[in-house]
């Protein structure tokens, strides 16, 4: 896998990652399955935009990414 110079969450990134889910895993330190859910079993909580178009979690695995994209990974959070 190559290094992807990219925009991650505002912040310039040099990451080896080819597709939306490899952002993911790196993101959140689990690993991802191809229906993007967490191999683990447990909920990852995240969405994910690509040039501010959101990737649905079905595409994550097969949405390839490209030099200079800006990935927005985003955290749900709980409270009020």
């Amino acid at each position: 896998m190559s290094t992807l110079t990219l925009t991650l969450n505002g912040e310039p990134a040099e990451l080896a990652v080819a597709t939306v889910r490899d952002v993911v895993a790196h993101v959140t330190g689990r690993a991802v399955g191809d229906d993007g859910a967490a191999a683990d079993g447990r909920r990852l909580g995240v969405a994910v935009a690509v040039g501010g178009e959101v990737v649905p979690r079905s595409a994550w695995a097969t949405r390839a990414l490209a030099a200079g994209d800006e990935v927005d990974v985003v955290t749900a959070v709980q409270g009020g």
